[in-house]
């Protein structure tokens, strides 16, 4: 095992999280943040009506999905999120690895690696 921390940022169409949370569950990930984020990239925007005026949108509906990993290989991670997210059309998303230094569970004062396990690394 790895001593190493990482933060996976997945970012992603919305109607995408379902097979994504089936996914990162599938190789023991089950603690996630998720938000909802508006951006842009190679993907194109639209154009919409609203009130007779057409207007050109240029973020996209998106999702965020952090996940922090120790135990499990980020690798294994980073396959199953791109066999769940995989369409090869633009917009499939991006995904973002970030080593991390330390962490803090506040309610016990564990710090590292300590910090992360809970039911989904116990």
């Amino acid at each position: 095992m790895s001593d190493n921390m990482y933060k996976i940022e997945i970012i992603t169409r919305r109607e995408s999280f379902d097979d994504l949370k089936s996914a990162l569950n599938a190789v023991g990930v089950q603690g996630m943040t998720v938000y909802k984020v508006e951006g842009c990239g190679a993907q194109s925007g639209y154009v919409t009506t609203y009130r007779g005026v057409k207007r050109e949108v240029q973020l996209l509906p998106k999702i965020k999905v952090d996940v922090y990993v120790s135990e499990i290989p980020y690798e294994k991670v980073l396959e199953a999120v791109r066999e769940a997210l995989f369409t090869g059309e633009v917009g499939d998303g991006k995904v973002f690895v970030t080593e991390v230094c330390d962490a803090l569970r506040v309610r016990t004062g564990e710090r590292g690696k300590d910090a992360f396990r809970g039911p989904c690394e116990a």
